[in-house]
C-alpha cells in the first residue's frame, strides 16, 4: 500500500490481492494484524476487538451460499418481469 501527502492530498492505492484468510484465522487473528489488514485497505475501525474482527469477516468473506440457501432468497427468485418489459431489455 502507498499512501503519501503531495499538496495536502492523499492518495491510497489499492493492494493487488483479496485477503485469503478464513473464518478461523479471523477468529484467532491479534488485533494488530487485523488493524494492519484493515488499514491496507483504507479501512480505519474504532471499537473492540469482537467488533473489528466482525468487521473485517463481513469485508472479506463471502457469504457461503452451498450451505444455507434460506438466508441468500434471491438465488430462487423466479422471473415476475412482463413480456413487453422484456422486449424493453
Amino acid at each position: 500500500m502507498e499512501n503519501r501527502k503531495r499538496n495536502g492530498v492523499s492518495s491510497f492505492q489499492m493492494p493487488l490481492h483479496y485477503p485469503r484468510y478464513g473464518k478461523k484465522e479471523y477468529l484467532d487473528m491479534p488485533e494488530w494484524k487485523i488493524d494492519r489488514l484493515l488499514a491496507e485497505y483504507g479501512l480505519s475501525v474504532h471499537g473492540d476487538l469482537a467488533y473489528k474482527r466482525e468487521f473485517a469477516m463481513g469485508a472479506f468473506l463471502w457469504p457461503d451460499f452451498h450451505h444455507d440457501s434460506k438466508s441468500t432468497p434471491y438465488l430462487n427468485c423466479k422471473d415476475t418481469s412482463t413480456n413487453a418489459e422484456k422486449k424493453v431489455k
